[in-house]
């Protein structure tokens, strides 16, 4: 008799009874995901412990607000957040695709095909699927604007501002090649963070505004002072316009001396603020404190004045405005100063905020992002997230493919033909790969309520006769040409999709025991097929 060299407490789950566990979670993770699929995809309704609600289609948010115990299945959640942050979207697809090639391997598994030989074939496909995405992605450049506005509505088509998609494509491309930068060996780089979004409800969707400038959820300091600038000159500061009271300073012998500090601190005050007129400064933000003096000097000399702006924020001015963050208003010069074409302080929904507009050239831009309710506001800012991430991925590679199921069929057309180049068992993994690309599109057809198998079949018999670009329309279920029907991604969304599905599927079929120590407490229970449990 062998003695257990475990611990007593331990639970472990090993053979092939943990590989159809593993994969039973991971599939129940994928079909979750598959009906939000497409732009006929359903939403997911998500309630927390207190009530707070969230409704989406969006993939990425539905697993970061699900709450999930097994390991597994954070893999799965992991995916998603990857994907998010590589390609911007695609993570329903790269879930969903993960999840089929974990069902397809399962199958392999069940007729004796090792781990390691589906892991390897998996891998062959894998790399093959991106030298074929390489030659059937098209280059475009970053002056193609109607490129660029279709691939936005496309990532949009589906979400809650479907409606708006138009519009909001045309002021995401607005506000994406605005931050564009060119470098010197032709490549761009464009950095998300300068676009910001804020938020309110109580409008129309078609109420989101694009500022070529920055907004600020403050107000001015002081009702008093203007509440509109135009052609501004803007100072940024960070330090505190005010003077503390040092140590010992309260407690004084002789009154007299006590009027003389607070003279001093008087004149200090009004020595600042006559520098800043003098310097023509019309506009002034403070990531300090302005006390009640300064701001009635500012009212005095007309001077519009924000204090206690974020860090992040001055940082977003001094791209937008051309302006120098000062650490002493004695360093003032014409050339620390930015520009904006109008300052002004708008009521907007219950607030007041700041919009510093028509900035010449700006490095960094805004959006206001208006719906009816909160829930409809919070979709539309998942959207316009999603459209600036796949305009980022389209810009910076350069390259699309199209859509509508057309790449998933072309890259399981071809890799049937690769795999007939092997004569092991390996040939079989990469048909299975090829099968569970095929998923994508039987699942867009099944969302829309078409019949999935007999338009496959018409998908995969045009795919061969018509070529690469045939993708299925789901809007009145015909097969298309999807580029010439303006439904366009970044090849990037595509690659990092199969890259990261492939990764999380081999992984997760090379594991063959699961052991949960004592001390970390029981394995969690398996969730029934198509459940998840709310955040």
């Amino acid at each position: 008799m062998v003695p257990e060299a475990l611990s007593e407490g331990t639970q472990r789950t090993k053979g092939r009874d943990a590989q159809k566990l593993n994969i039973m979670v991971a599939t129940t993770i994928a079909d979750s995901l598959k009906t939000t699929l497409g732009p006929m995809g359903m939403d997911k309704m998500l309630v927390d412990s207190l009530g707070d609600i969230v409704v989406t289609n969006d993939g990425a948010t539905i697993l970061r607000e699900v709450d999930v115990d097994h390991p597994v299945a954070k893999m799965m959640v992991e995916v998603a957040r990857s994907q998010e942050a590589a390609a911007g979207d695609g993570t329903t697809t790269a879930v969903v695709l993960a999840g089929e090639l974990l069902k397809k391997g399962g199958e392999l598994l069940e007729v004796h095909i090792h781990p390691t030989v589906i892991a390897r074939g998996y891998r062959m496909a894998a790399e093959k699927s991106q030298e074929i995405l390489d030659k059937l992605a098209k280059t475009i450049s970053t002056k193609d604007d109607e490129v660029l506005r279709k691939i936005a509505v496309t990532a949009m088509t589906g979400k809650g501002a479907e409606k708006a998609k138009d519009y909001l494509s045309e002021i995401t491309v607005k506000a994406v090649k605005a931050v564009t930068e060119e470098q010197g060996d032709g490549k761009v780089v464009i950095n998300q963070e300068y676009i910001k979004l804020e938020k309110k409800e109580g409008a129309r969707i078609e109420a989101t505004e694009f500022v070529s400038g920055v907004i600020l959820d403050k107000e001015r300091v002081h009702q008093s002072m203007p509440r509109r600038v135009e052609k501004a000159k803007i100072l940024l500061l960070n330090f505190p316009l005010e003077v503390k009271e040092r140590e010992g300073e309260g407690r004084v012998a002789d009154p007299s001396q006590w009027m003389g500090w607070l003279e001093q601190k008087k004149e200090w005050i009004k020595e600042k603020i006559e520098q800043i007129r003098k310097a023509g400064v019309t506009a002034l933000f403070s990531e300090r404190n302005i006390d009640d003096l300064a701001q009635f000097l500012f009212v005095k000399a007309g001077i519009f004045a924000v204090r206690r702006v974020r860090k992040s924020d001055m940082e977003k001015l001094t791209r937008a405005t051309g302006a120098t963050l000062l650490a002493n208003v004695d360093e003032i010069d014409q050339a620390h100063l930015g520009r904006a074409g109008l300052i002004e302080e708008i009521h907007v929904a219950d607030d007041y905020m700041v919009f510093v507009r028509e900035c010449l050239n700006p490095k960094s831009v805004s959006l206001l992002i208006r719906g009816g309710t909160k829930h409809i506001t919070e979709e539309v800012e998942r959207a316009i997230e999603d459209c600036l991430g796949v305009l980022r991925a389209a810009l910076e590679d350069r390259k699309v493919v199209a859509g509508g199921g057309a790449c998933e069929v072309e890259l399981a057309r071809q890799l049937r033909t690769f795999a007939k180049g092997f004569l092991g068992r390996e040939q079989l993994a990469i048909k299975a790969f090829a099968d569970a690309l095929e998923s994508i599109p039987r699942a867009l057809a099944e969302n829309a309520g078409l019949d999935q198998i007999d338009l496959l079949m018409q998908l995969i018999s045009k795919n061969e006769t018509e070529g690469a670009m045939t993708g299925l329309d789901i809007f009145d279920g015909k097969i298309k040409d999807m580029y010439a029907e303006g439904i366009i991604e970044p090849v990037r969304v595509k690659k990092q999709a199969l890259n990261l599905a492939s990764e999380v599927a081999i992984m997760i079929l090379r594991i063959d025991d699961v052991i949960a120590a004592s001390k970390i407490g029981k394995l969690p229970p398996i969730p029934p097929q198509g459940a998840v449990s709310d955040r």
